[in-house]
């Protein structure tokens, strides 16, 4: 259940891990980490939804997210699955979630109830393949029929409070050392998936456990997420996963009568998935090369008469310095008040600014349209295509 202490074989990871980590955490602005977030979250929900064969347009997210929801039936649950996703990441973001440790089936139970208790109730169904029967998903609560998933069989339902209890002392934080725990995110991840407690959105919760889990480990931030990695090579995400347990290849393949092997390689590979999402953001964010993508989408805006010269300066002090005083914004266009009114209403009609009230300072927003100018590669280019 855990990669064997004598292997070195994940050290490398681990360090190179910590120490981007750090990197991209302290590169950024506190209030625009905050800004930034908010985008991670509808990547990380559209990437998670992709996983389990679910693709939603990064703009149908946004819409939901401002309650406008499409009135087809399919496009409107994919919208709302999403809208529940975000929430939940967003609890984990802010501390706002449960003080248990998140490789835990206290924690697995609370994300799965927190998940499905923001679906609506024609949602919460599953069909069993062969009989048709009709099953009802409970929030936060184990199955309590058998299932298959592909060719894998989880334990029997009756066996699930017996299993999870031995999750728990396998993954429990105290036994483990940071350094440990961190090596053992992915084995984590493949155990859960393997257990399958619950009848649907074990896929959806093993993903946010991982996340909360770097998060509470010091490594995770709202900054990035490894689900589009997982994502990018879901086929080998998927082979890898089904080899993590396959039975013991020799002698020298640890000591029981599974592959440790097979885990090393899973874990391994979650742990690169991890520092490739983590390169990708801070190569993303990095102010100079960040600052040019939207200044020259911003002058291509001015020229189509979509802003007013005087934006740009805004939004390179919304970069650099978090947040932009109201009282800042004549100086920074070279208008007179009125004027850098509406520099300032129309960044904000267009979604590239927000704030708390109509005095407070204003902060980036991340609408689809602009993430994809200031943000390449966030998204693939046929996001919401395939269905």
């Amino acid at each position: 259940m855990v990669p064997e202490e004598a292997s070195n074989a994940l050290e490398d990871e681990v360090v190179t891990l910590i120490a981007e980590a750090n990197q991209l955490a302290g590169r950024i602005h506190p209030i625009m980490r905050d800004s930034i977030g908010d985008l991670v979250r509808s990547m990380n929900c559209y990437y998670s939804n992709l996983i389990e064969g679910h693709d939603t347009h990064p703009r149908d997210i946004d819409r939901a997210l401002a309650n406008d929801f499409s009135t087809e039936p399919k496009r409107r649950e994919l919208q709302q699955e999403a809208v529940a996703h975000i929430h939940v990441q967003r609890l984990i973001d802010s501390g706002r979630d449960p003080d248990v440790w998140p490789a835990s089936a206290a924690y697995a139970a609370w994300l799965h109830e927190e998940f499905c208790s923001h679906l609506p109730p024609e949602m919460l169904w599953v069909i069993q393949p062969g009989t048709g029967e009709k099953l009802p998903v409970i929030p936060g609560e184990w199955r309590t029929h058998d299932v298959e998933v592909g060719r894998h069989l989880p334990p029997e339902h009756d066996d699930l409070p017996r299993f999870m209890a031995r999750f728990d002392r396998a993954y429990d934080a105290p036994p483990l050392n940071i350094f440990r725990q961190i090596q053992t995110v992915g084995a984590v991840h493949h155990r859960f998936l393997w257990i399958h407690p619950f009848l649907d959105g074990n896929g959806r919760v093993a993903r946010l456990m991982a996340h909360a889990l770097f998060k509470r480990l010091g490594i995770g931030t709202s900054l990035w997420s490894v689900a589009r990695g997982l994502a990018r090579e879901e086929e080998l995400y998927k082979k890898l996963l089904s080899q993590a347990d396959g039975p013991r290849e020799g002698d020298r393949d640890g000591r029981g009568n599974l592959t440790q092997r097979g885990l090393i390689a899973f874990c391994k590979f979650f742990l690169d998935r991890s520092i490739d999402q983590i390169r990708f953001m801070s190569g993303l964010l990095e102010p100079a090369t960040l600052l040019t993508r939207i200044e020259i989408h911003i002058e291509e805006e001015i020229r189509f008469k979509r802003l007013q010269r005087g934006s740009f300066p805004v939004l390179r002090e919304a970069v650099l310095a978090g947040e932009v005083e109201r009282a800042k914004i004549p100086m920074l266009t070279n208008y007179e008040e009125r004027g850098a009114r509406n520099v300032t209403a129309a960044l904000v009609e267009r979604g590239m600014l927000t704030a708390s009230s109509h005095r407070a300072p204003l902060r980036l927003a991340f609408p689809a349209d602009v993430a994809e100018r200031w943000f390449p590669n966030l998204y693939p280019a046929n996001a919401g295509t395939r269905s």
